[in-house]
């Protein structure tokens, strides 16, 4: 069976009534969930959740009886008070792991606490390391497979770690170029992708007591993303775009290193999600994201699921976020571009479903914008996506003509903007503000050729193509052309600067939210872990050592034309963050503060790239509204 299939998604057309729009606070958009990111035990026995305790965002357990109803009181088993805790998943049915990091450094530790109420047992208890979880290894309750740095700050090793006691044994050491590692279904290692920085070949062993060996080799340019085996551990499930445009899957045969048959493959867009049931040992369903996430099915059984919680939530988009080992209960979560959602207990074999609560429950959908995917041709003739979303207008009111906008620029920059609920779009939807969110060049999932027209065009076609957006909203007259910001983190913290730096008529006011003003020094100051991918980088953004790139660098780097800028800017950086040094943020403000420009700077000592406790935030987009206002004057 091979049928294709939309998630049930949100409604994009707000609800009509003649009440005014309310205005939220910004604490309202920003405060964590009570409760949040659900899972669930493995045996269907209890449940684990983000909650807040001691001022953050901590693990809690609850058990569950055998129809779905909570039992009890929730209990916290961790008692975290600097940072909110980001994520948890479950080991076997008495331990969860969790992983946190020191105060926005980006070293995270991987942690094992038993829902006993014992203490946590820190899986990586060494100083500046980076750990992650290579396999929680689902069939063995007492070990997962742990890669860290500690042996070399560069590279990642593996290790197979106790989840009781700690204790761990490396199993592959890293020869220095290995940049990820893969295991099979029953979790032995077996794959490894490495770099010598600008190609990348995969790696691969029949079985554990050989040594890896390299089967394909591509230029960064190209992937054979490895992402699972076949059921029967002898062939792999890969994401590829060698020889086309567009990734799709395939199977792949790691004898001959070659494609075989191609699983599925969308025209418009790459395909690199691939989903499959590890009980019935079967392949369930592709993803992949055009204006919305949509789902291709493989499989009868799971397309009937999807349909049957479609019925029951309807107007949602739906996604399951956990399961049972035997797969008969999940936690399914839902969500809208005008709604947070809500979590739910699913029992597949009674239909029933639980409600666990909504992430934002004080706010009404009917208040907050839609984000309407747009599209338009750039100035030399690329078609670039996006989404706009307006101010709510009611019954009664006149469209929406002359609004002031904030062209929001995504990070990365090789990522991309998806559809649906984001807190910070609808705070300046609701203040009044029109937000355009573009997918320029580079932006990930349209495709090699549309990726590849980014590399070494920071600040010029790339920077274009925000330019031509915002103009393609001037020209239908729903935007006032001197009524313009600019707010974008990291890469979009970047083109913040350069828009103010390099068209400075452009924007009435700007907000950089960790971004590079400097070319040169972000390529200095790399984390020790991104050193071997310094020859890609240099291909991607620019070399410093050929001269005429490096004048590229220099005059695509703000911080050299700061004496250009005279537009209003608000800079916001964490002191810690590991990726965009606060030098860079040092740097653009000194050059303009040397100039008696005044330029608002938030630095928190505790934070990294970008703000994650919640005080901070809270006073971050304070900040953010009371500028805007200032410098935007939004019309009521």
């Amino acid at each position: 069976m091979n049928r294709s299939s939309e998630p049930s998604n949100a409604s994009s057309a707000p609800a009509s009534r003649p009440a005014p729009v309310k205005t939220y606070g910004v604490r309202e958009f920003f405060r964590k969930p009570e409760r949040s990111q659900f899972s669930i035990s493995p045996d269907g026995r209890h449940l684990s959740f983000l909650g807040r305790h001691q001022g953050r965002l901590n693990v809690f357990v609850q058990a569950i009886d055998p129809h779905g109803a909570l039992l009890g009181d929730a209990r916290p088993l961790t008692h975290e008070t600097e940072r909110d805790l980001a994520g948890h998943t479950w080991k076997g049915n008495d331990n969860i792991l969790f992983v946190k990091d020191f105060g926005g450094d980006e070293n995270f530790h991987v942690l094992s606490v038993p829902i006993d109420g014992t203490d946590p047992v820190d899986l990586t208890p060494f100083p500046a390391v980076r750990a992650s979880i290579v396999d929680d290894l689902e069939d063995d309750d007492r070990h997962v497979l742990i890669s860290h740095n500690q042996r070399d700050p560069e590279v990642f090793d593996v290790l197979r770690v106790d989840v009781v006691t700690g204790a761990s044994v490396q199993i592959a050491e890293n020869p220095g170029n290995v940049m990820s590692w893969g295991t099979d279904h029953e979790g032995r290692l077996r794959i490894a992708s490495a770099s010598d920085g600008v190609n990348t070949t995969l790696l691969y062993r029949d079985n554990e007591d050989e040594a890896f060996r390299p089967i394909v080799t591509t230029n960064f340019r190209e992937s054979v993303d490895p992402l699972l085996f076949t059921f029967d551990n002898q062939r792999l499930y890969v994401s590829s775009n060698r020889g086309r445009d567009k990734a799709g899957l395939f199977e792949f045969d790691p004898q001959t290193g070659q494609e075989g048959e191609l699983v599925f493959a969308h025209d418009e867009v790459d395909v690199s999600a691939l989903r499959y049931s590890r009980l019935r040992r079967v392949l369930t369903h592709a993803m992949y994201t055009s204006t919305k996430t949509f789902r291709h099915f493989f499989d009868a059984e799971t397309e009937a699921l999807f349909a049957d919680l479609a019925r029951k939530l309807p107007e949602q988009e739906i996604h399951i976020v956990s399961r049972t080992r035997n797969e008969r209960r999940a936690i399914v979560a839902t969500s809208g571009d005008r709604t947070a959602g809500a979590h739910y207990l699913y029992d597949a074999d009674s239909g029933e479903l639980v409600s666990l609560g909504e992430l934002k429950p004080g706010i009404d959908p009917a208040d907050m914008a839609a984000m309407q995917p747009i599209q338009f041709v750039s100035r030399d003739g690329l078609t670039i996506h996006g989404y706009l979303s307006l101010p709510v207008v009611r019954e009664g009111a006149a469209a929406a003509r002359g609004l002031p906008l904030v062209v929001n620029p995504h990070g990365g920059p090789w990522a991309r903007d998806h559809w649906g609920f984001n807190p910070e779009v609808q705070l300046l939807a609701n203040r009044g503000y029109a937000v355009l969110q573009i997918n320029f060049r580079g932006s990930t999932g349209y495709g090699r050729a549309f990726w590849e027209a980014s590399f070494k065009q920071w600040g010029k076609t790339m920077q274009r193509d925000i330019d031509d957006g915002v103009d393609w909203l001037v020209g239908q007259g729903i935007v006032d052309p001197k009524r313009v910001a600019i707010y974008g983190a990291s890469y979009g913290g970047y083109a913040t600067l350069a828009g103010v730096a390099f068209t400075p008529e452009r924007y009435a006011a700007a907000i950089d939210y960790v971004g590079v003003s400097n070319l040169f020094t972000l390529l200095e100051t790399i984390p020790p872990y991104w050193k071997p991918m310094l020859e890609m980088l240099y291909e991607m953004i620019g070399n410093p050592e050929d001269e005429a790139e490096r004048q590229a660098m220099h005059d695509a780097s703000p911080v050299f034309f700061a004496d250009r800028i005279t537009t209003p800017l608000l800079v916001a950086q964490g002191a810690n963050d590991p990726r965009v040094k606060q030098s860079e943020s040092d740097q653009i403000v000194e050059a303009l503060r040397s100039r008696g420009v005044d330029v608002e700077y938030l630095l928190k000592e505790n934070e990294g790239h970008g703000f994650h406790n919640e005080e901070n935030q809270f006073e971050f987009y304070e900040a953010m509204e009371a500028f805007l206002a200032k410098h935007l004057t939004p019309q009521a």
